[in-house]
């Protein structure tokens, strides 16, 4: 089973602290944290007070606003003091994070408006494995975290940033606290949580990479599927993302999104974008469906879904589709979703799909003409 994150931000807690309670006897506020523009203290607060807030929205459910409320330390909490609030902040977001449905989401501006308990947890492992190195160099300390962590904090907050040759370096770099060889400095970032788009009947769920490796490696990639899916074309899907990634050239919101029932939290299906559209605006998409799930207008209505948010996207002015000449119930799909089959030429510059038969028909839905039933 995919880590939720619970024991990966527990792990983070005992390792900040571990670094940082050898020198509480020092002057915090005298010394500058690292790269920051805040002194050691500031930064410590400012670690507890995000693990609060993130604890704080996912448990209880913020959706319009983060909880109106700030940590506040009270006159002579020393540094021992403030190192057992960030255990405290920590354990409480590790509740929040255990305890959490697999379908909650609260709000995080960065950059889709929601994160689930996945993507708080990997907030929260970014926050102290950071702020850490930042104290850590401030104060002289030595600070080397497990590769694992700095993976999970890569793979689920920062998608679009190429693999390096460590990940703990790769993070560091990322965010702007230090070199790799044969890449620029990073002076501005963000990282980018999985979009989520609602449907009548289904959420559309976007696969991080880390959720992606695991459908790769024949797991469930973190969702509860029906009939024992995933269907294969969705884990072919993963591996192409996967692909991506490791070229540096994924896109979250161009990746792979898998279809949940809102009824039963049940995955049917997978919907997502070949890649990111191209010079001429346009993007490929395909989809596929659990056989448990086929017939009942779910592909139709996610699809319809995709290529709303996509077409409403100034960089994308159209949409294509390859089907098989005999899939006849993939082309109703299509036609029920606004696409209209392609001319003889247009078929003619289709690109080349892997696993699948000739001959092809294309179907393209263009951002002008789009009429989605």
């Amino acid at each position: 089973m995919l880590d939720d994150g619970g024991d990966r931000l527990a792990e983070a807690v005992v390792g900040c602290v571990g670094v940082l309670r050898p020198a509480v006897g020092r002057d915090w506020t005298r010394v500058r944290a690292g790269r920051l523009d805040r002194n050691c203290h500031d930064t410590a607060l400012h670690l507890a007070d995000a693990l609060l807030a993130y604890a704080a929205a996912l448990a209880g459910r913020a959706q319009n606003a983060p909880v109106p409320f700030a940590l506040r330390l009270p006159d002579g909490t020393d540094n021992s003091g403030l190192l057992d609030v960030i255990e405290a902040t920590g354990a409480l977001l590790t509740a929040a994070v255990r305890t959490a449905p697999r379908e909650a989401r609260a709000v995080h501006r960065h950059p889709f408006g929601t994160a689930g308990r996945e993507g708080f947890a990997a907030m929260g492992v970014a926050e102290l494995l950071l702020h850490t190195h930042d104290i850590a160099a401030g104060l002289g300390l030595p600070h080397q975290p497990p590769a694992e962590l700095a993976e999970f904090v890569l793979t689920r907050l920062l998608p679009h940033v190429r693999p390096g040759p460590g990940q703990w370096d790769t993070l560091r770099w990322a965010t702007g606290r230090g070199e790799l060889p044969g890449r620029a400095p990073v002076t501005d970032w963000h990282w980018s949580h999985d979009l989520v788009l609602p449907t009548e009947r289904l959420t559309l769920q976007g696969v991080t990479p880390a959720s992606a490796a695991d459908l790769v490696r024949g797991g469930d990639g973190g969702f509860g599927w029906l009939d024992g899916g995933p269907f294969e074309g969705t884990r072919e899907a993963a591996a192409h993302l996967i692909k991506l990634y490791r070229q540096g050239v994924h896109r979250p919101e161009f990746g792979l999104f898998v279809l949940v029932r809102r009824v039963d939290g049940r995955a049917v299906g997978g919907v997502g974008f070949h890649g990111v559209p191209d010079e001429e605006g346009r993007a490929e998409i395909g989809y596929d469906l659990v056989e448990g799930a086929r017939g009942q207008g779910y592909a139709t209505e996610a699809l319809g879904a995709l290529t709303a948010w996509a077409l409403a996207r100034d960089d994308v002015r159209a949409l294509c589709a390859t089907v098989e000449e005999r899939n006849t119930a993939s082309q109703r799909v299509l036609a029920h979703a606004g696409f209209a089959r392609a001319s003889v030429v247009d078929e003619g510059t289709a690109p080349e799909v892997d696993g699948m038969e000739l001959p092809l028909r294309l179907y393209v839905i263009n951002g002008t003409d789009r009429r989605v039933s």
